[in-house]
């Protein structure tokens, strides 16, 4: 699994993706291959698919607070 070590990055990352899929989906007159690169975009920061992410962030979350 991609795990970054980071959780502000990891947080960061997933904002970033979420802002690329709002602006992906928002109806408009945006061209399609800007909502392309936009959605492919959003893929790159969260390496994968949201689950990917969520996974990830659960991974770094229990790496930081191991005991």
């Amino acid at each position: 699994m991609f795990c970054s070590r980071s959780i502000t990055i990891h947080l960061l990352r997933g904002a970033a993706a979420a802002l690329l899929l709002v602006l992906a989906l928002w109806p408009g007159p945006l061209a399609g291959w800007l909502r392309a690169i936009a959605l492919a975009g959003a893929v790159v920061l969260m390496r994968g698919c949201p689950m990917c992410w969520l996974l990830g962030l659960f991974e770094t979350l229990r790496r930081r607070f191991r005991t």
